[in-house]
C-alpha cells in the first residue's frame, strides 16, 4: 500500500447505505456506497463511526464481505449483539439512505489473494465467515482454480450466513468444497456434522483436500478461534500457516 493509500485508509468518509438484506434471523447485509471508492483485499476491514448529539461516539470494526472487484460499494454483513452499542443501531434504526461515517480499507495480516496461491483452508464460526467469504467470492471471480475447502460452524441450518450461495459454489465443484458444522441440529447432508469443531473432526476434515493447506484463515468468536487453531495444530498444521482473527474481543 503506497502512502496516498494509507492516508486515505484512515481518513473518514460519509458512505451511504444503499441497500439492505437480511441473511439470517440475527444478520443482515449493509451495502454502502461509497463518495470516495477505494480498492481492498480480501480479509480486510473498515471502521465504522456512530455519533450521539451530546458528542459521544462509538467506533466499530466490520469485516468486508464483497470481494475486491467491487468497486464505488462494499458490502458488511453485520451480526445483531444484543448488548452491544453499533449493531443494534443498524438492525433497528438504520435505513436505506442514511449516510455513516466509514474509513479504510484496514488491516493487512488476514488477507489473501489469489496470486498468494494455495490449497487453501478456511474455518469459520457464524458472522466470523465474512472475510473468508470476500477469499471465496474474490478467487470465483479471478476464475482461480486454487484448491480451497470451507469448514462453516453455526448453531443451525437458518443461522448459515450465505448458505444458498455457499451451497451453489459446492455444487459447481471448481475446486471448492463446503463442510458445514451444525452444534445444536443433526446434519442436513452427507458429509457434514453435527457437533462442536475439534482437533479430530478437523482431521478428518484436511483428508478430504487434495494436499495439505499452505494457507490457514480462522475466523470467529475468541473460544471458536481458539478451539479450531488448536485443533489445526493438533491436526498437523504448522503454527505459522495459520491466521486468526476473533470477533467480540
Amino acid at each position: 500500500m503506497t502512502e496516498p493509500q494509507r492516508a486515505a485508509a484512515v481518513r473518514w468518509q460519509n458512505a451511504r447505505i444503499a441497500r439492505i438484506e437480511p441473511r439470517t434471523g440475527r444478520i443482515k447485509s449493509f451495502f454502502f456506497a461509497l463518495p470516495h471508492p477505494f480498492v481492498h483485499r480480501a480479509g480486510q476491514h473498515v471502521d465504522l463511526r456512530l455519533s450521539a448529539p451530546d458528542g459521544y461516539q462509538a467506533v466499530r470494526s466490520y469485516s468486508i464481505a464483497s470481494p475486491p472487484g467491487m468497486r464505488g460499494e462494499i458490502e458488511l454483513a453485520i451480526d445483531r449483539l444484543d448488548d452491544g452499542e453499533v449493531s443494534p443501531f443498524f438492525h433497528d434504526v438504520a435505513q436505506v439512505g442514511d449516510e455513516i461515517e466509514l474509513r479504510g480499507p484496514l488491516g493487512g495480516h488476514f488477507v489473501w489473494s489469489v496470486e498468494d496461491g494455495g490449497p487453501l483452508f478456511l474455518v469459520g464460526g457464524g458472522s466470523g465467515l465474512v472475510p473468508l467469504m470476500a477469499m471465496i467470492r474474490h478467487r470465483r471471480e479471478a476464475g482461480a482454480d486454487t484448491p480451497a475447502l470451507l469448514l462453516l460452524s453455526a448453531r443451525s441450518w437458518d443461522d448459515l450466513l450465505y448458505r444458498d450461495e455457499l451451497l451453489e459454489f459446492d455444487r459447481q465443484g471448481e475446486g471448492f468444497a463446503l463442510v458445514l458444522v451444525l452444534t445444536r441440529e443433526p446434519p442436513r447432508r452427507a458429509g457434514d456434522y453435527g457437533r462442536r469443531i475439534d482437533a479430530a473432526l478437523i482431521s478428518e476434515v484436511l483428508a478430504r483436500m487434495p494436499a495439505p493447506p499452505k494457507h490457514v484463515f480462522v475466523c470467529g468468536a475468541n473460544p471458536f478461534v481458539n478451539a479450531a487453531a488448536d485443533g489445526a495444530v493438533a491436526a498437523g498444521l504448522p503454527a505459522e500457516a495459520i491466521r486468526t482473527e476473533r470477533y467480540g474481543t
